[in-house]
């Protein structure tokens, strides 16, 4: 992970904050959600064969894929918690990752195939019961409102959390569409409308997908944090008195919420290194909220002497801790 070089007269520190990660979301909102959704999805699939609808039955996938994906998230929440230990050094905390990119994927797929089928039906429309079409759809409107406001409740700086709440949001949004294809069909018997009432619900549903696999995607490259410039971040430890060089930055997130960082600094000779290191460290709190750093600090120049006296000084630091 970006560890800077190792020489004989180096100093390694390995600061371990707490890592600054907001609490897990309240699982009670999510199993809300969860149980909301499950027993309306259960009534629409029926209405959705029953009514020939295609909307309606977009809309049943996309709510299984919410019911998933929430289930995935209470089961990636409990797997987080778990300690650090053996070789897996971080525990397990992108689960929650794995978790928001397994929801993306789903989503990528589903509205692909849901594109297809609704080109088919606009070729060869089946007779839909708009009336019963619309009817659901408003009921769909009034509980997938009341899933919304549930994972609005609970802790969204979690990517798989927000991945949850993006699939429901997204549900909301082709109920709306749905309900207003019910309408049409009722009103003036165009059946076509129920296959764009689907297309629309695929758009939502690709456009959410996609973002979900982009964001998770930066994690699992460890892409520097949306909001954090690497660049920015060199500059300033650059401009800290006594710092002369910088060596190995590399910025990375773990999971959401818990980014990291580690660097090579090059200190002026006869300048106390650890003192430099604990101003680097508090600046980077400070401005940029980074507290799960490591950093090595290293005197300027070949003179072994002063160096070994830094790691002298380092042993004493550790040892009266």
């Amino acid at each position: 992970m970006g560890a800077a070089r190792s020489h004989d007269h180096d100093h390694d520190h390995h600061h371990d904050h707490a890592h600054g990660v907001a609490p897990n979301a309240d699982k009670k909102y999510l199993t809300i959600a969860l149980l909301l959704l499950l027993g309306f999805m259960a009534i629409e699939v029926a209405v959705g064969i029953a009514a020939r609808s295609l909307a309606l039955i977009s809309d049943a996938g996309h709510m299984l894929t919410d019911v998933g994906s929430i289930g995935l998230s209470l089961v990636a929440m409990r797997l987080a918690t778990r300690p650090a230990s053996g070789s897996y050094t971080y525990g397990f905390k992108r689960v929650e990752i794995l978790s928001a990119q397994a929801n993306g994927v789903t989503l990528v797929l589903l509205s692909i195939w849901f594109i297809v089928e609704a080109i088919r039906r606009l070729l060869h429309p089946p007779l839909v019961d708009g009336a019963l079409v619309g009817g659901i759809a408003v009921v769909g409107i009034g509980v997938n409102l009341l899933a919304v406001w549930a994972m609005s409740k609970a802790n969204r700086q979690s990517l798989n959390v927000e991945g949850s709440f993006q699939h429901i949001l997204t549900d909301l949004y082709a109920f709306i569409a749905t309900a207003i294809a019910g309408g049409i069909i009722w009103w003036t018997g165009w059946n076509r409308v129920d296959s764009i009432a689907a297309l629309i619900v695929a758009g939502l549903m690709l456009k959410a997908g996609i973002g979900l696999v982009r964001e998770s995607g930066r994690v699992f490259l460890e892409a520097a944090p949306r909001g954090l410039d690497p660049a920015a971040i060199a500059e300033a430890i650059r401009a800290v008195p006594a710092v002369t060089r910088l060596d190995d930055l590399h910025v990375w997130e773990v999971t959401s919420g818990m980014p990291a960082l580690s660097a090579h600094i090059h200190v002026q000779q006869q300048i106390d290194c650890h003192e430099v290191r604990r101003v680097v460290e508090s600046m980077l709190h400070e401005r940029f909220n980074i507290t799960h750093t490591t950093l090595q600090t290293d005197h300027d120049g070949n003179g072994n002497t002063t160096s070994l006296a830094c790691v002298f000084a380092a042993s004493e630091e550790h040892h009266h801790a």
